[in-house]
């Protein structure tokens, strides 16, 4: 026998292409069905991996934001009598160096100005001290200290408008020099805190004392700070804040 083929095979010449070909075996017309092999068009190459693209020098613009709004500002008084620390409080916590108004005490101020005994003070106040510190991003205060002398009361009324409270400095060994301070924010109706600097660290008298003796209400805050001393100051800050706060939370719903 010289050759074998199926009986449903189409007669081929033997050894010749037609006979082994798709159509001749399987009677279809070349073009028709599906490729086999390698006969029809290479398979489409697969895409390539996905790489992050490359800086082209140029960053795109950033996405646009709305500025941010600047803080509110409020105006703090930082007033007392003469030489009880009020420009030592406006300078341990201030965040820009300090606008102060001092001028060198002459013998002319002898028996007027009296700093006391434990004070070495040779300057004084004679306009206003003024600093600032930012609590937070929506609000930073503004402290304007007064002068402490009686001749130089016409001022006040100038520095206490706008102000939202103030902090009355008190020395407790000199508790008269601090009563023209209390009897003006009472009569201008102005929240304020009573802060009883601490010199040498300790006090003449008992924070109850010093309230009986200042004849104020249980509703005015008493606190003891260190003037010299940043987070003490922020500390009696943050009462005449809040009691700001409160008073304006109170005017509103009224």
């Amino acid at each position: 026998m010289d050759s074998v083929r199926s009986p449903e095979w189409p007669v081929a010449p033997l050894g010749g292409l037609v006979g082994n070909s798709a159509a001749a075996r399987y009677g279809t017309s070349p073009g028709i069905g599906p490729a086999l092999g390698r006969t029809g068009q290479p398979p489409a190459a697969p895409p390539p991996p996905y790489r992050l693209p490359t800086s082209t020098g140029s960053t795109p613009p950033p996405a646009h934001r709305p500025p941010a709004a600047p803080p509110v500002p409020v105006k703090i008084l930082i007033a007392g009598g003469f030489g009880v620390g009020k420009t030592t409080t406006v300078w341990a916590i201030s965040e820009i160096a300090p606008l102060t108004t001092e001028a060198e005490m002459t013998s002319a101020g002898i028996g007027v100005d009296d700093p006391g005994g434990r004070s070495a003070k040779t300057t004084t106040t004679v306009a206003m001290d003024f600093g600032c510190v930012t609590i937070d991003r929506s609000l930073k205060l503004y402290l304007f200290g007064t002068p402490g002398q009686a001749r130089f009361g016409f001022m006040w009324d100038d520095l206490a408008r706008g102000a939202l409270g103030a902090l009355v400095v008190v020395d407790s060994a000199r508790l008269d020099d601090c009563f023209p301070a209390i009897d003006f924010f009472e009569r201008a109706g102005l929240p304020f805190v009573v802060g009883v600097n601490a010199f040498d660290g300790r006090l003449a008298l008992e924070l109850g004392e010093i309230r009986w003796a200042l004849a104020i209400g249980d509703h005015v805050p008493l606190v003891q700070f260190d003037a010299r001393d940043r987070l003490s100051v922020r500390d009696a800050l943050l009462v005449v804040l809040d009691r700001a706060l409160d008073r304006a939370t109170r005017d509103r719903r009224a």
